[in-house]
């Protein structure tokens, strides 16, 4: 009776032993399917243009020093009709030409002990502001504005805050060409990995678009735009 027992228990073991090992031998198998799917390539694309701004952020900003309030007030609003028709004289449009109020400093006001005195009371300052798609032109009146502090108008070119500024703003449009233009270089290069590796490209596991960036293409050329974006593209590959 025990020895059936014994008999019965090894043959069941047998089997259990043998169930165990091809369940292991699928199940590795399996694995080796699965991960010989998963082998992917990883690969960049790039897509760089050169294009000219659209639009012109031009701020004039000029000032004056008096010691008398209404003489001062009334040379800055000389200086702003001078500078006005400065503009209209080369090609810049009425509309295209903004104008903020005067601002005064009473110096005396701001003196608080000590003996300095400033030679002039009151300083002025006032900005003319254009804003426009015509660059050209803006380039060419900038060139010019010498002509202006030939008449005495003082400008003030050293606030970070009233820069000229090129504007690109047809991104929307360019995007679906550069983005395109991207993904291509990277499955070009995808296809030259697999190709040297013996392998083939698959379908794509998964894609990453990059930020888009607009920048000056130098300092000299401020109106010119460097516009590019970077895809990241993942491919299956086969074998």
């Amino acid at each position: 009776m025990e020895k059936d027992s014994f008999k019965s228990a090894f043959t069941l073991g047998i089997f259990i032993f043998l169930g165990l090992s091809f369940l292991g031998y699928f199940i590795g198998m399996s694995a080796i399917k699965f991960k010989e799917y998963e082998r992917s390539v990883t690969v960049k694309g790039l897509s760089q243009k050169e294009l000219p701004a659209d639009i012109a952020l031009w701020p004039i900003l000029f000032e004056r020093a008096d010691n008398d309030l209404s003489t001062l007030y009334l040379t800055l609003e000389k200086d702003k009709n001078k500078i006005i028709e400065f503009l209209t004289s080369n090609n810049i449009k009425p509309d295209e030409i903004s104008i903020s109020p005067p601002s005064v400093i009473d110096k005396l006001a701001q003196q608080y002990g000590g003996n300095t005195r400033a030679p002039f009371r009151y300083t002025g300052n006032q900005v003319v502001t254009v804003y426009t798609s015509q660059i050209e032109t803006v380039r060419t009146a900038i060139n010019k504005l010498a002509e202006l502090g030939k008449q005495g108008i003082v400008f003030k070119a050293d606030d970070y805050r009233h820069t000229t500024e090129y504007i690109f703003t047809r991104l929307n449009e360019v995007k679906p060409e550069m983005i395109e233009e991207a993904t291509t270089k990277a499955r070009q290069v995808a296809q030259k990995f697999a190709k040297d590796s013996d392998s083939k490209l698959g379908k794509i596991k998964r894609a990453r678009q990059g930020q888009f960036s607009i920048r000056n293409r130098d300092k000299n050329n401020p109106h010119i735009k460097v516009v590019r974006v970077v895809s990241t593209v993942e491919y299956y590959l086969a074998d």
